[in-house]
């Protein structure tokens, strides 16, 4: 097979070199992202991999990918909302994803959030920045085990954030039997209320858009802490903003951001960063990350093998357990 991955960064191209070799398939690397400048590259291949946080494009870039061949575009990560899936049907391509590469990945992120924001460090720092060493009774912290942790989303990551020794109550429309020993399951305003630690686990769906705005930070304790290690868009980031101008909750950690396509993942100039994020950095009891929650050895190393693998699945006329439902 020849296939052709898009946005390659270097540290993929060892496992991919060892896939190819392994597979005995041809496979050109090229680190721009799929859309329509760079359709065109795809001439001649067979199969596509990619990973962007970019949406593709419109309709006629999928009907160029069928007018070329291509049956198939396997994403290197979990999310799929870079697709539009109505014109993949249309177009008869399979898209798969790769659902499963290391929840623990992320969710130790997002428990490294947490504890930073728990244990004030941010805090501390600022106040050391300016001479300030004391130990400050207005910064004593608790400990996540006396913590109640609510969990939307009792997905993979969302089950390995669970056992993390906290009490768990979680939100999820399904119903897992694997996750019974760790969490109460309940209702999202039940989540919402009691939780001293909000972690997001969720899909970015029409639904689960703003799931996160001024209503529930209304309904948050004002001193608990929202991780989103999801999707930039299940929070409303203007409501964040306000709400932790305004003392509702404590503070967030945040790998991800609603209009982070327009910075993470590049070199900018400072007048390119947008205010929105500027706001936030700013805030000591505040944390972002550039959406690198994924970002270990074991998870680069799945994600291509598993990519790779489904695309010649596909090609080869078989399924993959890993596509995506039309």
């Amino acid at each position: 097979m020849k296939l052709i991955m898009y946005s390659v960064r270097d540290t993929e191209k060892p496992y991919i070199e060892a896939w190819a070799k392994k597979t005995d398939n041809d496979v050109k690397m090229v680190t721009e992202p799929l859309n329509a400048n760079t359709v065109k590259l795809a001439e001649g291949y067979d199969g596509i991999s990619l990973q962007q946080t970019t949406k593709l494009g419109d309709e006629q870039l999928y009907e160029q990918l069928a007018a070329m061949g291509i049956k198939q575009l396997a994403a290197r990560m979990v999310g799929v909302d870079i697709f539009d899936l109505d014109a993949c049907k249309a177009n008869g391509i399979i898209v798969t994803n790769v659902p499963i590469y290391s929840p623990r990945a992320i969710a130790e992120m997002g428990v490294t959030q947490a504890m930073y924001l728990l244990r004030r460090i941010g805090e501390f720092e600022q106040r050391m920045s300016h001479g300030d060493f004391r130990w400050s009774d207005d910064l004593i912290s608790n400990e996540i085990y006396n913590l109640t942790v609510g969990i939307v989303g009792l997905g993979n990551i969302g089950g390995a954030t669970a056992q993390i020794g906290a009490k768990v109550l979680a939100y999820d429309p399904s119903y897992n039997v694997e996750y019974e020993p760790y969490v109460e399951y309940t209702d999202f305003d039940t989540v919402v209320k009691n939780a001293d630690i909000l972690s997001l686990h969720t899909p970015l769906l029409p639904s689960t858009e703003n799931m996160i705005a001024a209503p529930q930070f209304k309904m948050m304790k004002d001193n608990a802490y929202l991780i989103n290690m999801a999707r930039g868009k299940l929070v409303n980031t203007a409501d964040l903003i306000s709400a932790l101008e305004n003392k509702e909750i404590a503070g967030a950690g945040l790998d991800t951001l609603a209009d982070e396509t327009s910075f993470f993942g590049k070199q900018v100039t400072p007048d390119q960063i947008p205010d929105d994020y500027k706001k936030l950095a700013a805030m000591p009891n505040v944390l972002v990350t550039p959406h690198v929650a994924f970002l270990t050895e074991t998870s680069i190393r799945n994600m291509v093998e598993i990519s790779l693998n489904d695309a010649v699945t596909i090609l080869e006329g078989k399924h993959s357990r890993n596509e995506i439902r039309m």
